[in-house]
């Protein structure tokens, strides 16, 4: 009876230990790292996220209210690193105030800081991760894959981007940003996780070569030169032929008009 007793806590014991192990090993930011280098940035990031980003997203990301039941900021639980890293690293987050749309301002957290934040964020649920530096490299990409993904571009971003990338006005406030100064990595993840009213261009609706093929035309767009000196707004003969008759007749007509006062009158005689 006595060893039937110590037999069983024996196996009870080696079974809690062994739930207990597995447990630590498969968590994200378990035991089987919590003295590695991830830990600790995820820990770094964790106390950044408390300081500078729980009083909106709450202290565990799960979203924060204002006490009237209005939502001051969104669960991050999922949204993964590459939607940190887009929204800090372009200064969208932290916001300043809960407008329509959060505008692009210049970022809070340098590089370390955004990668620990993003970290942290990822370390809560699986999500997006930011993409590896050749993912989005065009550098090498050739004049037939610009046009591909102008293509692309016309298809799937010219409703809210504009033809040229210059962006453009939407409902309720909400505007489509330019594309003019964004990198090529924040165009990625952009697509990746959809920031704000932005659709979501997963791997199922663009695929990854359709994604970096958008991105070179984009930079193309960013590298092209304006013939005129001004771009205005690249809409062709409509910008440039109000230009011209605004400031080109207008101007004549101011000649002619100071022409005309100079001009010393006759006078008939009496």
């Amino acid at each position: 009876m006595r060893r039937g007793r110590l037999a069983k806590a024996v196996v009870i014991g080696a079974a809690l230990i062994t739930v207990g192990l597995a447990y630590g090993v498969l968590l994200p930011g378990g035991a089987a790292g919590a003295d590695g280098p991830q830990s600790d940035q995820v820990e770094a990031g964790r106390r950044l996220f408390a300081v500078g980003c729980a009083s909106c997203h709450g202290l565990h990301a799960e979203g924060g209210t204002n006490g009237e039941g209005r939502v001051t900021g969104p669960s991050l639980i999922g949204v993964g690193a590459a939607a940190v890293d887009f929204q800090v690293s372009t200064g969208r987050m932290p916001a300043t105030q809960t407008n329509a749309q959060v505008p692009q301002k210049p970022p809070v957290y340098n590089q370390q800081e955004i990668d620990a934040l993003a970290a942290y964020v990822a370390s809560l649920a699986p999500g997006p991760a930011v993409p590896a530096a050749e993912s989005y490299d065009v550098s090498k990409a050739t004049q037939a894959e610009i046009a591909r993904g102008g293509e692309l571009f016309r298809t799937n971003c010219t409703a809210c981007h504009n033809f040229a990338g210059r962006g453009g006005a939407l409902p309720n406030g909400r505007y489509a940003p330019s594309l003019m100064g964004t990198t090529p990595r924040n165009i990625y993840q952009a697509m990746l996780t959809g920031p704000q009213q932005m659709p979501v261009f997963s791997d199922s609706v663009l695929l990854p070569e359709d994604k970096r093929a958008i991105i070179a035309y984009i930079v193309a767009l960013q590298q092209q030169k304006d013939p005129g000196g001004f771009p205005l707004g690249r809409l062709g003969p409509v910008s440039e032929g109000l230009w011209g008759w605004v400031f080109g007749i207008g101007l004549l007509v101011a000649v002619a008009v100071w022409i005309g006062a100079k001009v010393p009158r006759i006078r008939r005689p009496q």
